[in-house]
């Protein structure tokens, strides 16, 4: 009769259920241990989520400016002597079929001081340069305060401040006047800070007749906007040097500002993986921790493994209790390290500004990984636990 006997097998709730007794019964120790899985499991989400809010908002940015700007420089010649662009450089690449504005800046000799009982030599870090009426809106520019130089405006005395140009030199409204060598100027307008080229933010503009009036100003620009279609600007740029200096297309400088961003979203890339590498680690460290806890409680609970051998319990029942404790343990502080790295990806995202994105599949791949750490964690403690002899672990004080 004892040959039909045959042993009990445990449901997947009861399985769960002893899992949860052995892990409330150290409940300190758990938490240390599961708070190691967590800072884990939290750096790798809050890194994705901070990276993809970033670039999500970086290409939001990129959108809204455009990334059909190129810009000519003027270069330097064979000598080091900077070149001259021409004067109908503008109207040159205007003729370019799939160009769609063309404006221009050029540089002004002209000394900037606060007011006349500023000596010469200090100009605060603030240079001059003459501008087109349309170079704001090939720009995506904007006026913080004032105006911007108008076709009547750029005739007169008048200069628009850059964002960093006004904080420098202590204007904080229009109406109030600089000097540009020995003439009075009076600021009309203030800009906010313009994102793609950021070297207009220290510049105070004044209109080219205006330049060419009070400044001696040649009428050669230096640098040449261009916006075109974005299907065409990579054959926009490969003319746009030969188009503006014929005899020396060598000399001119062409980029397009948006590459800056890029190359920034690309360095973002690179330090994301650098923290994820961290991540990994914490996380290892945690799975080191847990397989700590596990071995400890085997040792520990001899004698209760001794009684449920005697009471019939297979080896693969031990193995498998010690297993989902393992698993539970770890399943603990990934949860708590996912919901914990979701929310510093939300604050900071809003802090920033950004629109906060954590992509399911970092949640996903956390509690994915805490799975894989709580069976590698927990799998020589339950084999271990196994092996123990019920007599021998039944004598053990």
């Amino acid at each position: 009769m004892n040959d039909d006997l045959v042993p009990s097998r445990l449901s997947p709730a009861d399985v769960l259920r002893v899992g949860a007794v052995g892990l409330r019964a150290r409940r300190a120790r758990v938490v240390l241990s599961a708070l190691g899985i967590a800072i884990g499991i939290a750096t790798m989400v809050a890194v994705v989520g901070l990276s993809e809010s970033s670039r999500a908002d970086l290409m939001a940015r990129l959108d809204r400016l455009g990334t059909n700007l190129l810009t000519a420089e003027a270069g330097k010649d064979a000598t080091g002597r900077r070149i001259q662009l021409p004067e109908n450089a503008v109207a040159m690449v205007e003729r370019v079929g799939p160009v769609l504005h063309a404006t221009a800046t050029a540089d002004v000799d002209a000394r900037i001081r606060r007011s006349d009982v500023v000596p010469d030599e200090r100009t605060a870090g603030v240079t001059t340069q003459a501008a087109r009426p349309d170079l704001l809106t090939a720009l995506g520019g904007r006026v913080a305060e004032g105006v911007w130089l108008d076709p009547a405006r750029e005739r007169l005395p008048a200069t628009v401040l850059g964002a960093v140009a006004a904080e420098r030199l202590g204007v904080a409204r229009t109406g109030e006047t600089i000097m540009m060598n020995d003439i009075r100027v009076v600021v009309v307008g203030i800009l906010e800070p313009i994102e793609l080229v950021p070297t207009l933010d220290r510049v105070a503009m004044v209109g080219f007749p205006a330049a060419e009036r009070y400044f001696g100003f040649d009428g050669h620009p230096t640098t040449v906007f261009e916006r075109s279609t974005d299907a065409s600007v990579e054959d926009v740029r490969a003319v746009l040097a030969r188009t503006i200096s014929p005899g020396d297309p060598a000399g001119v400088k062409v980029s397009r500002p948006s590459d800056a961003l890029a190359a920034k979203a690309a360095t973002d890339e690179g330090l994301t993986t650098l923290m994820l590498g961290l991540g990994a680690v914490a996380l290892l460290v945690g799975g080191v921790g847990v397989a700590n806890t596990m071995v400890v409680s085997v040792l520990e609970r001899r004698q209760e493994i001794g009684l449920r051998r005697a009471l019939g319990a297979t080896r693969g029942a031990v193995r498998l209790q010690f297993l989902t404790e393992s698993l539970l343990l770890s399943a603990l502080g990934g949860a708590a390290g996912a919901l914990l790295g979701a929310a510093a990806t939300y604050g900071f995202a809003r802090v920033q500004g950004w629109t906060a994105v954590v992509p399911p599949w970092s949640l996903a791949g956390g509690l994915g990984a805490t799975v894989v750490i709580g069976v590698l964690a927990g799998l020589y403690p339950a084999v271990r636990a196994s092996r123990l002899h019920p007599t021998r672990a039944l004598q053990a004080v």
